[in-house]
């Protein structure tokens, strides 16, 4: 870690990052989430019974193009050429609710974490829009990044 905040320059003021000297390097990231419910909000999503539709589906949608306009939603971000979104869903009666991951990758001279990190955040934010009807108290916590690969900092796994 560099102790230096890279979107600052040396008078204290935001810019964005000059990645053009940076090699092209492939990068990958992926970022959780959870989203957690009342049981009978947990089984309607489950068995496909929200009035809204295929809760899951759509909000994999949402993760997938949200990825893809990060750098219009974070103002310092890039716009990259994203290879690859994607968004899955692992169901957990204990929470209730949904462990939420988004893998984002990219070849490029710059990583894709805040894509990641979008894409998961919409994710859930779609399956509490879908499902709010039923359930206006779930709880959308954990969001991190799990796993980033590539570029000069090399590889990042989540303990």
């Amino acid at each position: 870690m560099t102790g230096k905040l890279t979107h600052f320059d040396a008078k204290g003021d935001a810019h964005m990052v000059d990645v053009g000297d940076k090699p092209i390097t492939d990068r990958v990231a992926t970022a959780g989430c959870n989203i957690k419910m009342m049981p009978e909000t947990y089984d309607i999503i489950i068995d496909g019974r929200a009035k809204k539709g295929d809760v899951l589906g759509v909000a994999r949608l949402a993760g997938i193009m949200a990825a893809k306009r990060t750098s219009n939603l974070i103002p310092l971000c890039h716009p990259l050429p994203i290879t690859k979104v994607a968004v899955e869903f692992t169901p957990d009666a204990a929470l209730p609710g949904f462990h939420i991951e988004a893998t984002v990758k990219t070849t490029g001279q710059t990583g894709v974490e805040m894509e990641a990190l979008t894409a998961a955040s919409v994710a859930a934010l779609t399956v509490y829009d879908m499902a709010k009807a039923v359930d206006k108290g779930m709880i959308i916590n954990d969001l991190r990044v799990v796993l980033k690969d590539g570029g000069k900092s090399g590889r990042f796994e989540a303990q």
